[in-house]
């Protein structure tokens, strides 16, 4: 089934983001730096978060019957499409958005617990392992909004130069997108983590991502 974004106008002009580019993804040895992070932080992660994961699949099953696990085609690397795998946090059958609300009915209790968490995101650890993603880069997109974001947004596709992340700079610099101009804004600082990565800025970001989970700076 095809979905079309009734909302987005895809004749609107936008303004191109004001940034250089300057490289085309990680040198090799950038690379395995964030390889050995990837590896060593999501070995840690699954053993010291594998209680709340088990705590979580019980109480999506108890709330709200139906799969655990969420699966969803995002795009990755060179545009490459990919399986993502996620929590689920709505309830099944729910009414189609591709962006999520204020107040979302459509969000069970715990569901907006874990999103506000973080916890939905934990599977995607696995996607880690598998090497679709990394710690930290870009946020995986949806295939079908990646499509008419691509239309609209100069240089959107850039962000594809490298793998996506779970967390990244736009992430916890940004508050959640829910317009083509929030996309926008964001896409400036994927481009500027992936034109000046560096492994402290790894670290920066990895700090900051724990403070949006403990709710002291919000998305």
């Amino acid at each position: 089934m095809t979905y079309s974004i009734k909302h987005i106008n895809h004749t609107a002009i936008v303004t191109q983001p004001s940034i250089e580019i300057k490289s085309y993804g990680y040198t090799k040895f950038q690379y395995f730096q964030k390889r050995s992070i990837d590896l060593i932080a999501t070995g840690s992660l699954l053993l010291i978060t594998l209680p709340i994961m088990l705590y979580s699949i019980y109480r999506i099953k108890k709330e709200s019957p139906g799969s655990i696990i969420f699966k969803q085609l995002r795009i990755g690397k060179d545009g490459k499409p990919f399986t993502c795998y996620k929590f689920r946090s709505m309830y099944t059958n729910s009414q189609f958005n591709p962006y999520t609300v204020k107040d979302d009915e459509r969000i069970f209790p715990y569901g907006n617990i874990m999103r506000r968490m973080r916890i939905d995101e934990l599977p995607q650890l696995f996607n880690i392992l598998k090497g679709e993603m990394h710690l930290i880069g870009p946020r995986a997109e949806w295939d079908i909004l990646v499509k008419d974001y691509e239309k609209v947004i100069p240089n959107y596709q850039r962000r594809h130069q490298v793998a996506p992340g779970i967390t990244g700079l736009a992430q916890v610099s940004y508050h959640y997108g829910a317009s083509i101009k929030d996309t926008e804004e964001k896409l400036k600082y994927d481009l500027k983590y992936i034109t000046d990565w560096s492994i402290l800025k790894e670290f920066v970001i990895m700090y900051k991502t724990v403070q949006v989970i403990l709710g002291k700076k919000g998305l």
